[in-house]
């Protein structure tokens, strides 16, 4: 009864093209694993081969939960493997991020999601024994 991965997040979307154009522009490995129309609903799993999203359009729905406002999660972290090159092409596609910092990582780095979510990009400094 070991957790063996990580495998998805469940996300409500505005607008699923959208959505799928942002991570895949952060995240250009990712492509859209299945698709399709369930109960009139459109859905797609985006990702690769470790993990992916599980998206399906709302359009019709607003958001509710205010990140670090409201009980709920506040952003979703994935580590990358070279911040500079990410804060680089994040500025090349004009997608907005802040930063911060902490000991044990070299970058830190927040976007928001169309619809509301936040991300962090986190890259771990290289004697940083959890990375």
């Amino acid at each position: 009864m070991n957790l063996i991965r990580f495998e998805h997040i469940n996300l409500s979307c505005h607008d699923l093209d959208r959505t799928q154009q942002f991570y895949q522009t952060i995240f250009p490995d990712w492509y859209v694993r299945v698709e399709g129309i369930s109960d009139g609903t459109r859905w797609m799993h985006l990702g690769n081969n470790q993990f992916y999203l599980a998206m399906q359009a709302n359009p019709d729905r607003e958001r509710v939960h205010r990140i670090y406002e409201d009980i709920g999660i506040n952003h979703v972290g994935f580590v990358i493997d070279d911040g500079e090159a990410m804060k680089s092409w994040l500025d090349k596609n004009a997608i907005e991020y802040y930063t911060m910092t902490s000991p044990e990582t070299k970058h830190r780095i927040y976007v928001t999601d169309p619809d509301g979510n936040e991300v962090e990009l986190v890259e771990y400094n290289s004697n940083y024994a959890l990375k």
